[in-house]
């Protein structure tokens, strides 16, 4: 009998991008999940405690207590590929016995997995980012209460996603900030890439925001950051990526996008925005300047000359704005 090879999660484009936008595949180990997994051996007396994370066909050590793995393993052949598929844990008291891992190479080889108990550990916008597990070279049964202690370590792993998760999020709107933006577009780039699927940009500028502060004060400048935050979410897809880079700047990427889809989406965005002016009983109004491109090979070799082609269109396009106003 062949292998069992992990399925993929039904929302795996999503929880991607999220995993991706975190930069935890990037930050090599961190001492913070260290002390955990230390800890994690401890308390359960297992010669293994690690900290993953599920890439789309790799599994990345954040941090292991008691072995020495390389920094990935293939997902096809881990114990954690088949945890994330779950919320709930995933214990198998003896693989050897267990027709998903009994000629798993993880089994037959070091490190010689025989228990696994493997929690998921999900990042703060719900998305499965890897597993919190520990692993015996015996076969061995885990009580109620050890579940409920590993599902506590577990909780205390998502805080410091939590806690990693701020450095790439706008405090203010929610969206990707600049660093968040920067670790997402790569990763979306090259997946439309190998996909084969079209991609675009709208870089949006807002209209006269500098007069919204100097007239009504930073606070209802905020207000207005917020609202515009709140109507791009309400009007794009969660497949979307959405970031506010800085200032009163917002740059969205449409995956599998053509630029007339994307003009499409931008004019709902549009519309609700003119809805929102006409009922919100604000004393400032939303407006703002759009620049759009779709991805092409032949003028964008970076997701970064898109969005500075981009930003390059927004900024032809509020000078036709302000044109039409002087005349």
């Amino acid at each position: 009998m062949a292998k069992k090879i992990p399925t993929f999660p039904p929302d795996e484009e999503t929880r991607l991008r999220s995993v991706h936008a975190s930069g935890l595949l990037r930050s090599g180990q961190d001492e913070r999940f260290d002390r955990l997994t230390r800890l994690a051996r401890q308390v359960f007396d297992v010669p293994i405690a690690m900290v993953t994370l599920a890439d789309e066909d790799r599994l990345y050590v954040k941090s292991c207590d008691g072995f020495s793995p390389p920094r990935y393993v293939p997902r096809e052949d881990s114990f954690c590929g088949h945890a994330i598929l779950s919320p709930d844990p995933l214990i198998v008291q003896d693989a050897s016995k267990d027709a998903r891992f009994y000629d798993n190479s993880n089994v037959t080889q070091e490190p010689y997995v025989r228990f696994y108990a493997g929690c998921p550990v999900m990042l703060p916008d719900g998305a499965t980012a890897g597993t919190f597990c520990l692993i015996d070279h015996k076969p061995r049964e885990f009580t109620p209460q050890e579940l409920v202690a590993l599902k506590d370590l577990a909780a205390i792993v998502e805080d410091e996603f939590a806690v990693l998760d701020a450095a790439s999020s706008d405090e203010l709107t929610g969206l990707l900030n600049r660093r968040g933006i920067k670790l997402l577009a790569d990763y979306s780039l090259v997946s439309s890439q190998r996909r084969g699927e079209p991609l675009s940009v709208a870089f949006i500028d807002l209209d006269g925001f500098k007069q919204i502060n100097d007239t009504w004060g930073h606070e209802e400048g905020d207000r207005a950051l917020i609202a515009m935050a709140n109507l791009m979410k309400a009007a794009f897809r969660d497949t979307d990526v959405l970031s506010r880079p800085g200032g009163d700047e917002f740059v969205i990427i449409f995956l599998d996008t053509e630029e007339a889809g994307a003009f499409i989406a931008l004019e709902y965005l549009s519309e609700q925005v003119a809805d929102f002016n006409r009922h919100s009983g604000n004393p400032w109004t939303l407006n703002y300047s759009v620049g759009l491109v779709q991805y092409n090979e032949l003028e964008h070799a970076t997701m970064a000359d898109i969005i500075q082609h981009a930003d390059q269109q927004m900024y032809q396009v509020k000078a036709e704005h302000k044109l039409k106003q002087i005349r």
